[in-house]
């Protein structure tokens, strides 16, 4: 039987790093695993990601096209009908509300909030404020008899 007192991981599952500059005694001495000099051997030596020995770097050479609107594009905090069945009874959904009831987390307590429309809702909510619905999750709530207040 499995209890605390016996709890050990499966064989295999830990390795011993190679800890190195140890000294002779470790395995790894002398150089300690980086060969003979050179700027690999030195600390804080190595070159950079994507660097070509002073060559034109692939990604320099390469022609840059278009445009991206990656940086600029808004990331909503999306709330399921199903979770808002769950977490409210009956009154405003807003923000806070959201927040205090604890479906909002982290970095969505801070982000626009979109429902959407998975699972069902029977209660009739009153949404206030909120940014955005999908199509079905607003026939849904409208057809629940709640309300969306826009700002």
């Amino acid at each position: 039987m499995l209890t605390l007192n016996n709890l050990k991981s499966p064989k295999g599952a830990h390795k011993n790093i190679k800890r190195i500059g140890r000294g002779q005694g470790s395995g790894q001495g002398t150089q300690a695993g980086k060969g003979h000099k050179g700027q690999k051997a030195r600390a804080g030596g190595g070159v950079r990601t994507g660097f070509e020995g002073g060559a034109m770097p692939l990604y320099m050479r390469l022609p840059k096209r278009g445009f991206s609107n990656a940086p600029f594009k808004t990331v909503y905090a999306e709330v399921s009908l199903s979770t808002l069945e769950a977490k409210f009874d009956n009154g405003d959904v807003t923000k806070e509300a959201l927040i205090e009831k604890g479906i909002l987390k982290g970095a969505d307590k801070r982000r626009p909030v979109k429902i959407l429309a998975n699972g069902e809702l029977s209660k009739s909510l009153n949404f206030v404020n909120i940014e955005k619905f999908s199509k079905g999750a607003q026939e849904a709530i409208e057809k629940a008899g709640g309300k969306i207040a826009t700002k």
